[in-house]
């Protein structure tokens, strides 16, 4: 588990400084992936999941408590909630590599108003099947439209303006990013 985290690390280091980072649209046919079924409890015991958030445009955000880039972009994702989860949209947050206890307080004093879950091998087995390689740098957010597809994978932190741009396009356009 150790050198697991050891990892994350190092990849969460190169994206901070910008060595690497990726993201991807549509695919040349414009069909895109349907995103997994998935359920989690969330911090404050309540469920979240793709039932739930059918017909809803959703980012789910991979991060760490721990993380330079994750914490970067924190306060802004949570603006945005804020701003745009009456008009359906919502982030998600995966915590990984982190202990409840961390992610709990974490949470709390950065304010965020969106569904945090804790990070289980299955949930990050299932989003991570449409990361070249796995989800093995944090933070990874996964962009899904109104009609249950995976529009974008984007590996390392996003400023405010890059998210908002992301969120009015999925509500702008329900089931499409074009």
């Amino acid at each position: 588990m150790a050198r697991k985290s050891v990892k994350v690390w190092i990849a969460s280091f190169f994206l901070l400084t910008g060595a690497f980072g990726t993201s991807f649209a549509a695919p040349p046919s414009g069909q895109y992936p349907v995103a997994p079924v998935f359920s989690a409890v969330t911090l404050d015991a309540k469920s979240v999941g793709s039932a739930k958030l059918a017909g809803k445009p959703f980012i789910i955000n991979f991060f760490a408590s721990w993380c330079p880039p994750c914490r970067a972009e924190i306060p802004d994702m949570v603006s945005l909630q804020n701003l745009y989860a009456a008009k359906g949209f919502t982030f998600i947050g995966v915590a990984v590599s982190d202990k409840e206890a961390t992610i709990r307080a974490f949470a709390k004093d950065n304010h965020i108003t969106y569904p945090v879950v804790m990070g289980d091998d299955k949930l990050v087995a299932a989003f991570g099947r449409y990361v070249e390689g796995g989800i093995q740098a944090i933070p990874t957010s996964i962009v899904v439209n109104s009609s249950g597809r995976i529009t974008q994978v984007i590996t390392g932190g996003r400023s405010k303006e890059a998210f908002e741009s992301i969120i009015v396009d999925l509500l702008r356009k329900p089931g499409t990013t074009k």
